[in-house]
């Protein structure tokens, strides 16, 4: 009996070690631009991130846009699926994780809506809406970090006029901005941390056109609603820009795939650039959000550290 009863006041007592013990930080992975068939790194780079899960107390994945190249899926039973996440994406870390979802340019090539609804057939996938926010909590200080996530294709005039792109000239780009103001206004969380796909800032061959509809619609409401990070993908490299005067840090994740070359840049601030393909990690802190560029050698390419008061 004495046995027993030191047994369970042991056990109790390390249960609640364990319920005490809580993180303090949020930490989390971008990936971006990747359905390939596993094909250009992305087998590879889907074992790094799996092997990174693992290891890091991972919360969630972020997906920053293009899931899926090249022509996204016409529904749930679209065989992209099975071919480009469920063959390539397997390991257990992944699946234990939620995945928050946002489409990027070719998901508008197919069907958005198919998008939304694979919510409904992968546990793991999340994509309630087009345009979402979540929230989590900072340990237990208090602190709470706001992730918007954004759906970009709409708010750009290319996809918008092409029939190509599917509906984005059907969504209504005023809601969706007034939308993203009034969030991020609102909020009182310590960080603020927005993702979509096509970038406000970017050195790139890719039309400017892009570039500029998105810092005259959405530049401006990160800087005017004291943003911390912009997260996106769609350029297909590794960059971290702060151009001259602005409060936000605007961070493009490269390609979980397929990467693309560095092209000189025609703005100032661009503090980083890499062409290799890989994932982005981030740890939100009280005081520090630092994210950190990991490449197909598991390689860490680039780290970089903002401390907020």
């Amino acid at each position: 009996m004495k046995k027993l009863f030191l047994l369970l006041s042991f056990l109790a007592m390390t249960f609640a070690g364990c319920a005490q013990k809580t993180p303090e930080t949020i930490n989390f992975i971008v990936a971006s631009d990747m359905g390939r068939h596993g094909e250009s790194e992305q087998k590879n780079i889907a074992e790094i991130m799996a092997r990174f899960v693992e290891q890091n107390n991972t919360e969630f994945l972020a997906v920053a846009g293009d899931p899926i190249h090249d022509n996204g899926v016409q529904s749930t039973d679209d065989e992209e699926w099975t071919l480009k996440i469920e063959n390539v994406y397997t390991s257990t870390s992944l699946h234990a994780i939620p995945w928050y979802v946002v489409s990027g340019n070719h998901e508008y090539n197919g069907s958005v809506q198919a998008i939304l609804d694979y919510s409904n057939v992968s546990k793991r996938w999340n994509a309630p809406a087009r345009y979402f926010t979540k929230e989590r909590a900072i340990g237990t200080t208090g602190q709470k970090a706001l992730f918007v996530f954004i759906d970009t294709s709409p708010l750009i005039d290319k996809y918008r006029n092409s029939e190509k792109y599917s509906d984005a000239g059907e969504q209504d780009m005023e809601r969706q901005l007034y939308w993203l103001d009034s969030v991020l206004m609102v909020s009182n969380n310590h960080w603020k941390i927005v993702v979509g796909h096509h970038p406000v800032y970017a050195t790139t061959n890719k039309d400017e056109s892009e570039r500029t509809d998105m810092q005259q619609r959405v530049g401006e409401i990160l800087e005017n609603r004291k943003a911390d990070v912009y997260i996106c993908g769609h350029i297909h490299n590794f960059q971290h820009i702060k151009p001259e005067g602005s409060k936000v840090h605007y961070v493009v994740n490269s390609a979980a795939s397929n990467s693309r070359p560095i092209h000189e840049p025609n703005f100032r601030g661009l503090a980083f650039a890499n062409a290799d393909p890989g994932f982005m990690s981030c740890t939100v802190g009280e005081k520090t959000l630092n994210f950190s560029f990991t490449n197909h050698r598991n390689e860490q390419v680039y780290s970089y550290t903002i401390e907020k008061p």
